[in-house]
C-alpha cells in the first residue's frame, strides 16, 4: 500500500507516478477526491478537538474560582456532540480511502524506466551465448513425447487443461532441480524454510495478491475444520486459498511483527507447488508446460533495511542468474518499465532463458524490490533506536522448475531427441 502521507501531501507526485502505471484517470479522480475530503474533514476533526480541549481548561479554571460555567457546560456538550459525528465521518471516509489504496500498485522507483509495455522494457545484458544447432531444434512438447518425461494428455484427464504429469526421468531431473536450486541457494545465504501452501485472506492482502487478483487464485473450501472450530468463532480473514507464489508464505511469516535491526536482513529460501487459474492468459501458450495452472518454483524472499534493499535485490538476480549459468542455459536480464511492473513491484528486473524451440527468451524469474509497499499493509517494522519503521521486502523465482526443465530440454537437445543432463544435477541423480 502506498503511503497516505504522502498521498496526502503531495497528491500530484503520487498522480505522475500511478499514471505511469496504466491507472485509470476516473479512477485517479476518485482517488484524489476522497484523499482531499478526507484530509479536509480530519483537519475540521482536529480543530474540534483542539476547541474541546480549550474549552475543558476553562471548564475546570471557572469551576475552581466559583464562576458561572453553564455557557461553557453547553458549549462543551455541543461540541462533544460534534466530535462524534465528525469523528464517525472521518472513519468512513479513512475505510474508503483504505479500500481504495488496496487496488493501487506501488509507486515506481527513481530507477525504473518509464514505458507502457513490454516493449519498453530495456535488456541489461546476456550470459552464456545460445548454442548453435547444426539441426533444427525441436520444442519440449516434441523432446517430451519422445523421451516419455511429460505426459499432457494425463494431465489433462486427472483435472483439466494446464495441467501435466511427469515421468520417468522428467520427475527425476525436476526434483533434482528443486535439490539443486536449494543446496544454491543456502550456499549464498538463505535460510530453507517450508510452508504451507494454503493461506487464510489477510496474509494474501498483506503482499498484494488481494484483492486485486482474486479471480487468479484458486478459492478452496474451508469447512474441513467446522468440527473443531464454530463458525462464530472462526478468525478474521479465515476464507482459504492455495497460493500462487511462495513469496506469500516466506513473506508473511513477519506479518504484524517488529523485527529488532540487528536481525536484518532476513534471506529465506522455499520450494512448494504454485497455483493459478492464468485468468487473463486464454489462448497463449496453450500447448506444453510454459503456462501452468500448477507448478513447481524455488522462491528467494529478503526482508532488509530500506537502506540496504537496492544491494539484496542486486544478490537475488546474482543468485538466480548464478543457478542457470551453472545448467549452462543461456539467459539475459530486462529492466522492466513502469507499465510491465507486476503490482507490488517498485523495481523489477526479469531473467528469461533462452528456448531454442521457439527462438526467442522466456521469462524464468522476475526478482522484485517492493520497497514499503507490502511492509505498510502486512504491518512488517524493525526497531531502530526505540523507533518502529517500515522494512523494505523483496522478492523472486530461483527459480521456475518446470520452465529451467523445458530450457534444459531444448538447449541440451541431440539431433536424435535425447538430452544431455547437466553434469551439476548428475550427483542429484
Amino acid at each position: 500500500m502506498i503511503d497516505i502521507k504522502l498521498l496526502l501531501n503531495d497528491f500530484d507526485f503520487v498522480s505522475s507516478k500511478l499514471q505511469t502505471r496504466k491507472i485509470d484517470s476516473l479512477l485517479l479522480k476518485n482517488l484524489k477526491d476522497t484523499a482531499l475530503n478526507y484530509k479536509n474533514k480530519k483537519q475540521e476533526l482536529e480543530k474540534l478537538q483542539a476547541h474541546q480541549n480549550k474549552i475543558s481548561k476553562l471548564f475546570a479554571g471557572y469551576k475552581k474560582e466559583g464562576k458561572n460555567i453553564q455557557e461553557l457546560k453547553n458549549d462543551l456538550e455541543s461540541n462533544k456532540n460534534n466530535i462524534i459525528k465528525s469523528t464517525q465521518e472521518v472513519t468512513s471516509l479513512e475505510e474508503n480511502l483504505n479500500k481504495m489504496l488496496l487496488n493501487i500498485p506501488n509507486l515506481p522507483d527513481i530507477s525504473t524506466p518509464i514505458g507502457k509495455n513490454e516493449n519498453d522494457n530495456i535488456e541489461i545484458k546476456k550470459i552464456l551465448s545460445p548454442k548453435n544447432f547444426s539441426f533444427a531444434p525441436k520444442e519440449h512438447w516434441e523432446l517430451a513425447e519422445k523421451n516419455g518425461w511429460i505426459d499432457f494428455e494425463a494431465g489433462v484427464k486427472l483435472a483439466k487443461s494446464r495441467f501435466s504429469v511427469l515421468r520417468g526421468m522428467g520427475a527425476k531431473i525436476n526434483r533434482a532441480l528443486i535439490n539443486f536450486m536449494l543446496d544454491y541457494n543456502q550456499k549464498a545465504g538463505f535460510e530453507m524454510v517450508t510452508t504451507p501452501v494454503i493461506v487464510n485472506k489477510e496474509m494474501l492482502l498483506g503482499t498484494g495478491q488481494l484483492p486485486k487478483f482474486e479471480d487468479d487464485m484458486f478459492k478452496i473450501n474451508s469447512d474441513f475444520d467446522d468440527e473443531v472450530m464454530n463458525v462464530a468463532e472462526k478468525p478474521k480473514g479465515h476464507e482459504l486459498y492455495l497460493i500462487s507464489t511462495s513469496e506469500i508464505t516466506l513473506t508473511n511469516l513477519y506479518n504484524d511483527t517488529i523485527i529488532p535491526i540487528e536481525d536484518l536482513p532476513i534471506m529465506l529460501t522455499a520450494q512448494t507447488p504454485c497455483f493459478r487459474k492464468e485468468a487473463g492468459s486464454a489462448r497463449r501458450d496453450t500447448r506444453g508446460m510454459i503456462r501452468q495452472h500448477q507448478f513447481d518454483k524455488v522462491e528467494l524472499v529478503a526482508i532488509t533495511h530500506p537502506q540496504d534493499s537496492q544491494k539484496m535485490q542486486q544478490k537475488m538476480i546474482e543468485t538466480a542468474s548464478g543457478i542457470l549459468t551453472q545448467l549452462k542455459l543461456p539467459h539475459r536480464l530486462v529492466q522492466l518499465c513502469s507499465g510491465d511492473m507486476g503490482f507490488s513491484a517498485s523495481n523489477t528486473v526479469d531473467i528469461e532463458v533462452w528456448l531454442p524451440g521457439q527462438n526467442c527468451y522466456r521469462e524464468i524469474s522476475s526478482i522484485s524490490n517492493t520497497q514499503d509497499f507490502q511492509a505498510r499493509r502486512a504491518k512488517i517494522r524493525f526497531r531502530d533506536d526505540k523507533k518502529n519503521s517500515l522494512v523494505h521486502t523483496l522478492n523472486g523465482s530461483s527459480l521456475a522448475v518446470g520452465r529451467t526443465l523445458i530450457a534444459i530440454m531444448e538447449n541440451h537437445q541431440m539431433q536424435n531427441g535425447d538430452i544431455q543432463i547437466p553434469e551439476v544435477l548428475e550427483r542429484y541423480l
